[in-house]
């Protein structure tokens, strides 16, 4: 069996060699934390590279669903501490975010909406609705903004601790499609108008729910 001869001391990198290729691994280090991590992850680009490469937009974006993430955290919290308000029964709530709440007519088409809701939300304000639905019941709906945009957060709470989200959006303008109830509880939306102006957000379901409610 053939063993690998042993280096000499010569063959061996020297102290200052060493120093060297440590120095030029931080430096590289360094310039990939600067113009590649820092924009991309937190949005922090002293060096401008990270917004020509498109990274600091990103991570723009990141951070901005984060607080997004954190902010529906806090409402959850109090969500579940407290006793969530029904829209019929506390008009006075409703008001202070001048809500109006309208029901389709006996003599419209099955097709047509159950509920309607408007709320005006002014810059940087917040505001929640929630279905109560069962495990597996569905319900269509559609929301929009008459101007600006808002970022969303279509989740649910379950009577058992159990919560989920089912889409997140950006500086959206509308939305429509479906949601299915993965557990028994509350599910619907959460806005924050994200744009520089007051919007008027109107939203319409119809399908399966006892209850439409205004949490914020």
């Amino acid at each position: 069996m053939y063993n690998t001869d042993m280096p000499t001391r010569a063959e061996l990198p020297t102290t200052q060699q060493l120093l060297r290729s440590t120095a030029i691994a931080i430096a590289s280090a360094a310039v990939l934390l600067v113009t590649v991590v820092l924009p991309a992850e937190y949005a922090v680009d002293p060096t401008g590279v990270g917004r020509v490469l498109g990274l600091t937009q990103m991570g723009e974006i990141k951070q901005q669903l984060a607080e997004e993430a954190a902010n529906d955290d806090v409402i959850s919290a109090a969500t579940i501490a407290e006793d969530e308000v029904p829209l019929a029964e506390d008009t006075t709530a409703l008001q202070s975010v001048n809500v109006s709440v309208s029901e389709a007519a006996p003599d419209q088409a099955a097709s047509a909406w159950r509920d309607e809701v408007t709320l005006t939300l002014a810059p940087g304000e917040a505001a929640e609705i929630k279905l109560v639905m069962k495990l597996g019941e569905t319900s269509r709906y559609e929301w929009r903004v008459d101007q600006g945009h808002v970022n969303s957060d279509l989740h649910g709470d379950g009577t058992a601790g159990q919560s989920t989200s089912y889409r997140k959006g950006r500086a959206e303008a509308s939305d429509t499609g479906e949601l299915t109830a993965a557990f028994d509880g509350s599910h619907g939306w959460f806005w924050r108008n994200r744009s520089d102006v007051p919007v008027t957000l109107v939203l319409q379901t119809t399908g399966d729910y006892s209850e439409l409610k205004r949490v914020l």
